[in-house]
């Protein structure tokens, strides 16, 4: 892909129906279970992109077999009961925050001298609480550079199991991590949260998929503690990955943009993951949705800003952005002041982007008040150049895929917006441009 995309606006309200790529958050967890399961299990409907390529590989090179078929979307993993072939390996996790956070836990399991790391901004992003519980539980691992930051060092003796306590306030896959891992400890593993737990529907779904694979998990209600009993083994199966919800928040808010109407197909109400709940956000704000066995529909405008706290799908805080452009009256978003330590400040970035769509927005401490332009800014007046002579928009995306995805969807109705490094979106949607164009032109349907 080229080092800039022009997007170019929409003719009219963006209508049809599309199946995003599978999830990319049940993807690596379901890798994990099966790379730790007692037999061999296949997933299908997997999703193949940077991030899910990374986690193979860092598995692969830990001695587990994983066949790709289907161009990425068929995995069979030859599990190993628990057992971590390889004594040494030194992983590469690019910027996938799962696959580091899995990873760390999953080689306390080992017997061995493991190293994990990635690019440059990985080294930014904490891992530090991780770590700390990790070392309860009997691990022995550090930041080799930075106290608290990858790389990530260990040696591995096994994971002895007790009582530890993690933060829940920087991310949740530090539990998830940490729960992933536990039923091979040789003791009761009991996980006190310490704080608010950001994104509670993600370790929600961590839960669900230990059960599927076969482990007993004792949580309270409030998710401030969890219990994972000793000595268990996942139990290798086939398992269905659903479309990702993150993803298909994308194209519900171009119907929303547009007043138009977009139907996401085989993602269910009842979804593992929490981001379907962004069709919450734009009922708000006035929209339509609807669901039934195919899919989700989302139909007509968002007219009104809303107040709302985004803490439990805060992957979809940059989504909800570029429709708030075109609402009346502004439209705070809180509870997710944690999503600066994500691929981006997704905050402070995401503030300096849409500022430049003529947005004014301030920045909270825990999130972002987004007030629209009184007009789109650049739109042409009847009568004045069209809308090819209009002067670039270049967004910058810091290497964040969400940023590209996002930001886009405002040059469905403001001319002239170039996407500076569309390509970051492989990370979990290689296609994502592609798919975008043919639901803009009607090919979707």
């Amino acid at each position: 892909m080229t080092d800039r995309l022009s997007i170019t606006p929409a003719a009219g309200p963006v209508r049809g129906r599309i199946r995003p790529p599978g999830s990319k958050s049940i993807t690596n967890r379901a890798l994990v279970c099966a790379a730790l399961a007692q037999g061999d299990s296949t997933l299908t409907g997997a999703l193949d992109s940077d991030d899910t390529r990374v986690m193979i590989a860092g598995l692969s090179q830990l001695g587990i077999h994983i066949d790709v078929q289907d161009a990425g979307r068929t995995l069979i993993v030859q599990g190993r009961g628990g057992r971590i072939p390889t004594s040494t390996a030194d992983l590469f996790v690019g910027n996938s925050g799962t696959t580091i956070r899995f990873l760390t836990a999953l080689c306390t399991l080992g017997y061995g001298s493991y190293r994990l790391d990635g690019v440059p901004r990985m080294r930014e992003r904490p891992i530090g609480d991780l770590l700390d519980a990790l070392n309860q539980l009997g691990a022995n691992c550090r930041g080799a550079l930075r106290e608290g930051f990858p790389p990530v060092e260990m040696r591995a003796v096994g994971l002895a199991g007790g009582k530890a306590a993690v933060r829940g306030d920087i991310s949740s896959q530090f539990l998830s991590g940490l729960l992933l891992a536990s039923p091979y400890a040789a003791d009761e593993v009991d996980l006190t949260i310490e704080g608010p737990l950001v994104s509670k529907p993600y370790v929600l779904m961590t839960l669900r998929l230990m059960q599927d694979f076969g482990a007993r998990v004792e949580a309270r209600l409030d998710l401030s503690g969890v219990r994972v009993p000793p000595k268990q083994t996942y139990l290798g199966r086939t398992y269905e990955i659903e479309p990702d919800a993150s993803a298909a928040s994308y194209f519900w808010a171009a119907a929303a943009i547009t007043g138009g109407e977009v139907t996401v197909e085989g993602l269910p109400w009842a979804s593992l993951q929490g981001d379907v709940r962004f069709v919450d956000c734009l009922a708000q704000m006035g929209c339509r949705v609807t669901h039934d066995a195919s899919g989700i529909t989302v139909s007509g405008r968002a007219q009104r800003g809303i107040d709302v706290d985004m803490n439990a799908i805060s992957d979809t805080v940059q989504t909800l952005a570029p429709v708030a452009l075109f609402a009346d009256g502004p439209t705070t978003i809180r509870g997710v002041g944690h999503i600066r330590h994500k691929e981006t400040d997704r905050i402070g970035d995401l503030a300096r982007e849409l500022r430049k769509l003529g947005a004014t927005v301030d920045e909270l401490p825990d999130g972002l008040r987004i007030v629209p332009p009184q007009r789109s800014p650049h739109a042409p007046r009847e009568g004045s150049i069209s809308p090819s002579e209009m002067p670039a928009i270049e967004i910058e995306t810091y290497h964040d895929h969400r940023m590209a995805m996002s930001l886009a969807l405002a040059g469905l109705r403001i001319p002239g917006i170039v996407i500076l490094n569309p390509g970051c979106t492989a990370k979990t949607y290689p296609a994502y441009f592609d798919d975008l164009a043919r639901l803009v032109s009607g090919q979707s349907r």
